[in-house]
């Protein structure tokens, strides 16, 4: 049943992904669920808003803390197209997110166990459920098309 949810909410994650392509931001498309709903929904926006910071997980970050009237997300799961980074890892660590769903994993990158494992360090105040691979190659295609465009 987990299996099916997982999926269900990536396929959010990654219409939100390809939203990102309308104004020229690196597909990636994040979603929170909490008691199996989806309560926020994000992708990049950091070209659009000229923010380094505004990416997909940090914005769905912030707007499931809204919905929720909370900052400590125990009880939320992040759907998110591509392994976070480490100010995304770190973020969900400081939010307290119970479990993190990824699609495709970022070796260049990737602070939940490909480059770093900051969602699973004993050393810091919290660790969370980490799955990855959900929908992998879908979310992995969308950014390989994304960047074959501009290498062109």
């Amino acid at each position: 049943m987990r299996a099916a949810l997982d999926e269900g909410a990536m396929r959010a994650a990654l219409d939100e992904a390809r939203a990102a392509l309308a104004h020229g931001d690196v597909p990636v498309g994040a979603v929170a669920l909490a008691g199996g709903e989806v309560v926020a929904r994000a992708h990049n926006e950091r070209e659009l808003r000229s923010d380094p910071t505004a990416h997909a997980e940090l914005l769905a970050l912030r707007a499931a803390s809204e919905a929720l009237g909370t900052w400590r997300l125990g009880g939320v799961t992040i759907v998110v197209t591509l392994e976070p980074c480490p100010m995304c890892a770190g973020a969900l660590v400081a939010a307290r997110v119970g479990r993190l769903v990824f699609g495709a994993p970022d070796p260049r990158a990737g602070a939940c166990g490909s480059l770093y494992n900051l969602c699973a360090d004993p050393r810091l105040n919290h660790e969370l459920q980490v799955t990855g691979g959900v929908l992998g190659d879908d979310a992995a295609q969308l950014v390989r098309e994304f960047f074959a465009v501009r290498r062109v």
